[in-house]
């Protein structure tokens, strides 16, 4: 493979992690940090060398040779944390230099836009809370099998996340109820919400929020209202809503409880801290705490679960359970487009801030 012969040396996943991993899908062209601390020293030319294929592989350049040395110590620097990610990684998340491997944080944040700093305390306060059905769970669960999921989005570097765990949530609540699958505009949201910021962020229940009170209940299609991934003057037209919602509420943080919800009324809009995504490959995510934390404040990508699941470790008769989550940047990212991430833990705060449109 030409990824193989061209870092040589390079540190791999170790067999015993292969063997485990033999039934997830993974992208072949891709160089894994593996935990081999022998393995864990390599000189510049190799750093070189698997930027040069980062560039190949993700049609990247820069105008100057200054900006492609400062690119290059960035990609190093954050070799470092997919290392740090991968050798303490409790699941079997794979980690490596994804699309966003040549940038700092400030500007990885710019792909995000869950904004805690929005919420207001008064509105927050009187939001209901849902009423868990008394069901009893199958083992695994997906929308995307019951035709309420819309293919994968991308946000593009704008921070509006928000806006696409919104319309994920309205389009899977309204497929469910109406048995028909919709495409929401996003754009909507980002032009004509002004509780929220836009491109510069926001929170799924201020975006419920501003759909009753401003929007006349619903949003219009991505096809009459396309989506531009910059801020734009609203135009909004009430005669074009595709779909209208009556209420919404939060979630239970019980996993269980969120697991239950889901099954009987739709994908639910999270929010989670995102920092094991930045180079996430695919697999279960499981990072260690101090480095995904929860915690309302820690939150700053919204996205959607779909469903969950339980991971098979046939060799050593285990099993781990996850949620399956989309994503809104584009297919080619992670597992076609979604996220998979330990289930019953709060694993990077995925049940701090859950939150479902009602439509009656």
């Amino acid at each position: 493979m030409k990824t193989v012969h061209l870092f040589t040396g390079f540190v791999f996943l170790v067999a015993s992690i292969c063997c485990v991993l033999a039934t997830e899908e993974v992208d072949k062209d891709v160089v894994f940090i593996g935990k081999q601390p022998h393995q864990q020293h390599h000189d510049k030319m190799e750093h070189v060398a698997l930027f040069n294929h980062f560039l190949d592989k993700f049609n990247k350049s820069y105008d100057t040779k200054e900006e492609y040395h400062r690119r290059l110590r960035i990609f190093r620097a954050n070799l470092k944390k997919i290392q740090v990610l991968q050798e303490t990684e409790q699941g079997t998340g794979i980690y490596g230099p994804t699309i966003f491997a040549d940038m700092t944080s400030s500007e990885f944040k710019k792909h995000l836009g869950f904004k805690p700093s929005l919420a207001r305390p008064g509105v927050s306060a009187r939001i209901a809370q849902a009423v868990i059905p008394n069901i009893t769970l199958p083992t695994e669960f997906d929308w995307r099998k019951h035709n309420a999921v819309t293919d994968v989005k991308n946000q593009g570097m704008c921070g509006s996340c928000w806006a696409f765990s919104t319309t994920g949530n309205i389009e899977g609540v309204y497929a469910v109820q109406k048995k028909e699958l919709v495409s929401l505009s996003e754009q909507e949201l980002v032009d004509c919400d002004k509780v929220d910021a836009g491109c510069n962020g926001g929170l799924m229940t201020n975006a419920f929020e501003t759909i009753i009170n401003k929007l006349g209940g619903g949003l219009e299609g991505e096809k009459d209202y396309p989506y531009k991934g910059s801020n734009k003057a609203c135009t909004f037209d009430k005669t074009e809503i595709r779909a209208k919602i009556s209420n919404y509420v939060n979630v239970s943080r019980d996993e269980t409880d969120m697991a239950k919800f889901l099954v009987k009324n739709g994908p639910l809009a999270v929010a989670l801290n995102a920092n094991a995504m930045q180079f996430y490959f695919g697999g279960v995510s499981h990072p260690l705490k101090f480095l995904c934390k929860g915690g309302v404040n820690n939150l700053d990508h919204g996205v959607l679960i779909v469903g969950y699941g339980v991971h098979s470790y046939p060799l050593f008769n285990k099993t781990m359970p996850f949620w399956s989550i989309k994503n809104s940047w584009g297919d080619k990212w992670g597992e076609q487009g979604y996220y998979r991430l330990y289930r019953g833990d709060g694993s990077c705060g995925i049940n701090d801030m859950v939150s479902s449109a009602i439509i009656e």
